[in-house]
């Protein structure tokens, strides 16, 4: 990976920031409202991320040049039948992309980088981010076979150059580390995007979020801030990532003589640290499963982010030569995916682990919203097994990565913004971000909750939504992108309900008589044995229909099936209540 870094280059950084401070009082402090001190505009563009959860992408677009921060996934709803993932609409970028000028990275979530080869395999501009996010980066590289991907590494405390703009990268506390803040210095001044934040003064690799440079951006003067709302509606302070590993030390302990089970998201490297001193600490071996973990796991190990004990991590295959209370098995699954590992260990369909009463199980992760039910029935299951089953709600096996409302007043006091845009979460948690940035001083015109689309633009004097480009979601369906849209989510959906009815009729073409046929073919709308009054009724409805047309009507095959499928319809629901899709095929002999 290719190394470019910037420092600060002349108009940004110190020079730019505003003669005044902003003290969250009124909209004009530290802001002359001037004609002449207008600037040149920034442009705004949030393409993912807002009014919902995951495939965040934020466009900057400033003079002749844009920028990108971050290119993530989502994941299908239940209405998405067949869907893989959701990624943003790129319509726009493709549209501008010789002003694009690259891609930043706050870090390496799938919620942030996970759309991100879809983005490059359109177009190809630079790649910036840390160290453990590139790399998990180039796996989904070489992956999807993109090798000509230039990527740049960075670091905390260093800026690099986009056109007209500058991004400065400030360390901050999450749930997987090497994650980043900016701040980006425009001609507009300075925007602050903290990426998903939380304030942790006891990280696990030492690393503390850098609050110092946050409030000298601050007392220099801060045009907006885009700040995470994940966790908006929670009161209080997240919970430090080292409350996790007291609560793992104390359940090791507790499950003396039985083997362990811990099934938590592969990224959360410092979790899977304090699984590994616990380990080691207790005397037991570590065997990893699921191909995210294992791939995860051996990035982290090979740059240096996890501290591994030589032979402490040994292969599955060699599990069976120890006892159980000799070993932890690490595991995707806490979100109860159907094909993931722990699921599969569940359902008794994973051909290495069997659970048994012997087995002691910690599920370290809260279900993301719609996943409730998924892992509910995997814990009932791991029960029903004879297993003892740990989750959040019994103990603290799990802390946010995401700020609570009182670390998101704290990033509100320090930088003290002139306009204020929640970012990352649904309506309702932006909305309480937005209340919370009011209590704190900020004007209620000061604040744009927007949606995807928007353009915001600011001038350094005024912000407003002046536009819309086009956005959404864009559905990737195994190897199709974009192709799967409402109509065919619509067809699927029908199918699932009611099932599918085919009818199939011979024409003779010069006689216009039926020669063979009707056949009645149903796929997931009743068993044919057990209802053969019915499809036998349904012929002759169909036989009607055909001998109720005219010549020029049997010739008119669009105008025939159309007459077949009302006819069929009418008789299937009034026998049934139901509406399978009726597909009429009529072949001429």
């Amino acid at each position: 990976m290719k190394n470019q870094e910037f420092r600060k280059s002349s108009g940004f950084g110190e020079k730019s920031a505003y003669k005044k401070n902003y003290n969250g009082n009124n909209s004009s402090s530290g802001y002359k409202n001037k004609k002449e001190n207008r600037r040149t505009p920034l442009r705004i563009i949030p393409l993912g991320g807002l009014n919902e959860i995951g495939k965040n992408m934020t466009v900057f677009e400033c003079s002749n040049d844009i920028f990108i921060v971050d290119c993530g996934l989502a994941f299908p709803d239940s209405e998405m039948l067949g869907v893989d993932i959701v990624i943003p609409d790129f319509t726009y970028l493709e549209r501008n992309k010789d002003k694009i000028r690259g891609v930043v990275l706050t870090h390496g979530h799938e919620d942030h980088i996970g759309g991100l080869v879809y983005f490059l395999q359109k177009i190809n501009v630079p790649v910036y981010g840390t160290k453990l996010t590139l790399a998990l980066v180039e796996n989904k590289l070489k992956e999807h076979n993109l090798s000509r991907v230039q990527l740049n590494v960075i670091a905390p405390k260093k800026t690099v150059k986009m056109g007209c703009m500058a991004v400065e990268f400030i360390k901050v506390n999450h749930s997987i580390p090497d994650a980043v803040g900016m701040a980006i210095h425009t001609p507009a001044g300075i925007v602050i995007h903290t990426g998903d934040f939380k304030v942790d003064y006891t990280p696990i690799d030492g690393g503390c979020i850098d609050l110092a440079r946050f409030g000298e951006l601050g007392t220099k003067g801060v045009l907006a801030l885009m700040a995470d709302s994940t966790n908006a509606e929670r009161p209080g302070h997240t919970q430090t990532e080292r409350k996790v590993g007291d609560s793992f030390d104390s359940l090791f302990s507790k499950a003396e003589g039985k083997r362990i089970i811990i099934a938590t998201f592969s990224s959360n490297i410092h979790r899977v640290q304090q699984i590994i001193d616990c380990a080691r600490k207790y005397g037991r071996k570590i065997a990893l499963f699921g191909r995210s973990m294992v791939n995860v796991m051996n990035t982290a190990i090979e740059l240096g982010y996890l501290t591994v004990p030589k032979g402490i991590i040994i292969d599955i295959d060699m599990m069976g030569h120890y006892t159980n209370d000799k070993i932890v098995l690490i595991t995707t699954g806490s979100q109860g995916e159907p094909m993931s590992a722990l699921t599969r260990m569940a359902m008794n369909d994973h051909n290495k682990v069997n659970i048994t009463p012997h087995d002691f199980i910690i599920i370290s992760a809260t279900p993301i919203p719609g996943n409730e039910k998924y892992v509910t029935k995997v814990v009932n299951e791991l029960m029903k097994s004879g297993a003892e089953v740990i989750y959040e709600a019994m103990y603290e096996v799990h802390v946010s990565g995401h700020a609570c409302q009182e670390e998101l007043k704290l990033m509100l006091a320090l930088t003290k913004p002139k306009f204020f845009i929640p970012v990352h979460g649904e309506y309702k948690h932006l909305k309480k971000h937005a209340q919370i940035a009011e209590d704190m001083g900020i004007p209620n015109k000061n604040i744009i909750i927007g949606s995807i689309g928007n353009v915001i633009e600011t001038d350094g004097i005024e912000m407003n939504i002046v536009s819309q480009v086009p956005s959404g979601r864009v559905l990737v369906d195994g190897l199709g992108v974009g192709d799967v849209g409402s109509i065919v989510l619509r067809d699927r959906k029908h199918l699932a309900q009611d099932g599918l009815i085919i009818v199939v009729v011979a024409i003779d073409k010069v006689s216009n008589e039926v020669v063979s046929g009707p056949d009645i073919i149903s796929r997931g709308f009743v068993y044919v044995r057990e209802s053969e009054e019915l499809i036998d009724n349904a012929k002759h409805i169909v036989m009607d229909t055909l001998n109720e047309c005219s010549v020029y009507e049997l010739r008119e095959w669009n105008s025939l099936k159309a007459k077949l499928r009302d006819s069929l319809s009418d008789y299937i629901y009034t026998k049934t209540k139901r509406n399978p899709m009726i597909l009429p095929i009529i072949m001429e002999t």
